[in-house]
C-alpha cells in the first residue's frame, strides 16, 4: 500500500470545482458508472486550482476516444481534435503562443496507437506540454477492443481468446524518447496523481502522467475484475512506488502498478529556444 503521509494539497469541495472549472449544462457527464476518467478530470481542475492559473491562458486538447470527452466538460480554452492528433494540435498551439499552458487530455490508445508518432517526437523535441494520459487499457468508446495497453493475456472483444500483445509503458516510452518528465499515477491514488500534475504543469519541457484509470464495462466485466470499487481497491492493494520498485525484484514486481515520478530533468524547451532563434535572425535581418 502506498504511503500517503507525506502528501499535503489543498482541497477544494467538488461543488466548487464544478462551477469554477467546469461547464454544468454539459453535465452530467456520460462515461459509464465506475468510469476513473471523472476522477482524474477532477485532478486536473484540482491542479490547476492548486497552482493558482489563469484560467484564461490554460488550452486543454483533447483528441478522440472517453477520455477526450473532458476537453468538452471542463471551461476552459478547449479544442477537441481527431483521433489520435491531440499532441500536434497541442504542439502548434504552444509553438504560436509559449506563454499558454497546455494540457492534453487524452486515452491510452489516442495517445499511443494512432497517436503514437506525435508523443515520441513531442518528447524528442521536449515541447512544453503537459499529457496527461487517462490510461483504461482498452478502447471503451468504441466496443471494447484491445489497445496498446491492455496487458499480456487480457480479454477485449478483438482478444477473445486473450491477448498475446505486450503492453506499453508509456510513460517509459515517453522516457526513452527524450521526455524530461515521466509520472504515473492512478485514478485511486488522487493526492499523489494531483501533486505529479501540478508538477508536470511547473516544469520546463515535456511533461507526461501516466494514469491508471479503470473501465468496469468493458475491461473489468471482460476480464471479470468486479465492480467499479473492486478495481480501484486493486489499485489500492497493487501499487507501489517507484523507490520501493526499486528495492523489489522482477518476480515481485509482477502484477504491480508502478506509481510515482519516473524520470525528472531540465534541459532547454524547444518553444523557448524557437523563439530565441526567430529573434536571432529578425536581429540580423536589421543589421
Amino acid at each position: 500500500m502506498i504511503d500517503t503521509s507525506n502528501v499535503s494539497e489543498k482541497t477544494v469541495n467538488t461543488s466548487d470545482l464544478i462551477y469554477k472549472y467546469m461547464r454544468p449544462e454539459h453535465l452530467p457527464h456520460i462515461w459509464c458508472p465506475g468510469c476513473g476518467h471523472g476522477i482524474i478530470m477532477r485532478d486536473v481542475a484540482q491542479a490547476v486550482e492548486n497552482l493558482g492559473l489563469d484560467r484564461d491562458k490554460v488550452v486543454l486538447v483533447s483528441g478522440i476516444g472517453c477520455s477526450s470527452r473532458a476537453a468538452g466538460y471542463m471551461d476552459f480554452n478547449t479544442i477537441h481534435t481527431t483521433h489520435g492528433r491531440a499532441i500536434a494540435f497541442a504542439t502548434g498551439i504552444k509553438l504560436a503562443n509559449p506563454e499558454l499552458e497546455v494540457i492534453v487530455l487524452t486515452g491510452d490508445g489516442d495517445a499511443s496507437a494512432i497517436g503514437g508518432n506525435h508523443l515520441i517526437h513531442a518528447a524528442r523535441r521536449n515541447i512544453g506540454l503537459t499529457v496527461i494520459v487517462m490510461n483504461n487499457t482498452i478502447y471503451g468508446m468504441t466496443g471494447g477492443q484491445y489497445s496498446p495497453t491492455t496487458p499480456r493475456k487480457a480479454f477485449g472483444t478483438t482478444a477473445p481468446y486473450g491477448n498475446l500483445d505486450r503492453a506499453f509503458d508509456l510513460a517509459g516510452l515517453a522516457y526513452g524518447a527524450g521526455a524530461s518528465y515521466a509520472a504515473r499515477g492512478s485514478a485511486f491514488h488522487t493526492q499523489q496523481t494531483i501533486q505529479m500534475i501540478q508538477e508536470g504543469i511547473r516544469h520546463q519541457g515535456f511533461s507526461i502522467i501516466d494514469v491508471a484509470s479503470v473501465c468496469p464495462t468493458y475491461f473489468g466485466r471482460k476480464n471479470k475484475k468486479g465492480s467499479a470499487v473492486d478495481m480501484l481497491r486493486w489499485q489500492k492493494e497493487n501499487s507501489v512506488t517507484v523507490e520501493q520498485a526499486k528495492k523489489m525484484t522482477a518476480e515481485q514486481l509482477q502484477g504491480k502498478l508502478v506509481i510515482g515520478v519516473i524520470h525528472q530533468v531540465q534541459y532547454p524547451e524547444f518553444t523557448f529556444e524557437y523563439q530565441k532563434l526567430i529573434q536571432r535572425l529578425a536581429k540580423e535581418r536589421e543589421e
